[in-house]
């Protein structure tokens, strides 16, 4: 049996990166995500002998790290979400005015994004940017596939709300909003 130290130094080297950038599109914080991210793996080394199995390693660590940014959040109260991370264009080289539009749109999005209740943008962080399968995101959120389900289409709607409200006017990407 591999020693705890072996292990947990094997979940960092497998999931840290993971846990990182979901920590990083939950706070826009670099600094505050490497921060939370060495937590997750000190709370993963100090609780590693109670993990009784009952979900896949990587699903413990989103447990972990969900429950510290919600800890996080909780302490920090005023917390700015505005990013500029999801770009995307049909060219491979587009031209000035479409990045300006990409950002523009980009900031829409994440404005809208992180006005949404914190259960409404880890739904979606988590099943529309991060891709995870429902059952998954059931494990990571210690919810129902059921809640999941609903949740995610009740928060892809006040997400398109929200849009709405700050002059979103593209309607040709709505296909992955919901």
């Amino acid at each position: 049996m591999e020693s705890s130290d072996h292990l947990v130094d094997d979940l960092f080297h497998n999931y840290s990166d993971l846990i990182y950038r979901f920590i990083l599109l939950m706070v826009n914080s670099r600094e505050e995500a490497e921060d939370l991210t060495q937590e997750v793996f000190i709370k993963a080394f100090k609780g590693i002998r109670h993990f009784k199995g009952e979900s896949s390693y990587k699903t413990w660590l989103y447990t972990i790290a969900r429950n510290l940014i919600y800890d996080h959040l909780r302490k920090k109260r005023t917390v700015n979400f505005i990013g500029n991370m999801l770009h995307s264009t049909d060219r491979k080289n587009p031209i000035p005015e479409e990045i300006l539009e990409m950002k523009e749109k980009t900031q829409y999005l994440y404005q809208a994004l992180f006005s949404l209740k914190t259960p409404y943008r880890e739904i979606i962080i988590l099943r529309k940017i991060k891709g995870y399968p429902i059952h998954e995101t059931a494990e990571i959120l210690g919810w129902t596939d059921a809640k999941v389900k609903t949740t995610l289409y009740r928060a892809l709607q006040a997400l398109k709300k929200e849009l709405t409200k700050k002059g979103w006017e593209d309607d040709a990407n709505e296909d992955w909003i919901g």
